[in-house]
């Protein structure tokens, strides 16, 4: 078992697209692991249910497919040691069910973590540095290319799970989540022409937004954005089984989608 938190993997120094995989991996350090309150078997299920699994696999398979080979930022602990996508104050709506940067409570609200808990360590250790590195990543792809265009790569359940604030709205197989101010027309627009074969898309649904590290968010329009959220059953068996074919063919779509955006700003 790694304690290791990230790896950068760099792509064509010319491409601006970085794929950012904050939640496809199982991994608790033991220290870590040591302060969950669920038994073994209980975190198994627990994982399963959390990670988006395959998605750093889906996310290979498009660097490797792309003409321009993108970057990756991958997430190489669980979502359960920090959750490096959530705001780490009292801005984060998800804090209301005991999943802010650090999680108290299960997908099923089930206790995760003893009452009182102090997130602090974990924050400290963990979350803030993967914010400077995440925005550090962003930097290097403004120096190289005068942009920076992030793409998210996540999924999420067929069905919906009790922690889901907004899980009453519709399920696509494919989700774009989009920010007013990062996600560009030309961006969504390349994205449901890539992502159009998988059966149906929409944009918001179940899930909305998207992630740019908080120095550049809503500041600089040189960084995009743009979520992908995959709806499991289109790609692996749920919950937490083995992938498909279909992970493959989104890979294939990803690289599409990596291809669609031009180098240069003015290209």
């Amino acid at each position: 078992m790694t304690s290791r938190a990230y790896d950068v993997l760099a792509g064509a120094p010319d491409s601006p697209v970085l794929l950012h995989v904050p939640h496809s991996s199982r991994v608790i350090p033991p220290d870590v692991r040591d302060g969950i309150l669920l038994g073994d078997a209980e975190l198994d299920r627990e994982l399963d249910h959390i990670t988006d699994a395959h998605t750093a696999e889906i996310a290979a398979v498009a660097a490797a497919a792309a003409g321009s080979t993108p970057w990756q930022f991958v997430n190489r602990l669980s979502r359960l040691v920090v959750d490096p996508e959530r705001f780490p104050d009292e801005r984060e709506e998800m804090v209301a069910v005991g999943m802010g940067a650090v999680y108290t409570r299960t997908t099923h609200r089930a206790a995760l973590r003893p009452t009182g808990f102090d997130p602090t360590p974990l924050i400290d250790r963990y979350f803030t540095p993967y914010a400077e590195a995440m925005a550090a990543a962003v930097a290097g792809r403004l120096e190289s290319t005068g942009r920076a265009v992030i793409v998210d790569v996540h999924s999420y359940p067929t069905g919906p799970l009790p922690y889901e604030l907004h899980g009453e709205g519709p399920r696509p197989p494919v989700c774009l989540g989009t920010d007013a101010f990062h996600t560009p027309p030309a961006l969504l627009d390349a994205a449901r022409e890539a992502f159009g074969g998988f059966g149906g898309l929409a944009t918001d649904t179940p899930f909305a937004g998207t992630y740019v590290p908080l120095s550049y968010y809503g500041k600089d329009p040189r960084v995009s954005a743009l979520m992908i959220e995959i709806r499991r059953d289109v790609y692996m068996s749920e919950p937490g089984g083995p992938a498909g074919p279909g992970a493959r063919a989104l890979g294939s779509a990803l690289a599409a989608l990596v291809d669609s955006v031009p180098p240069h700003p003015s290209a």
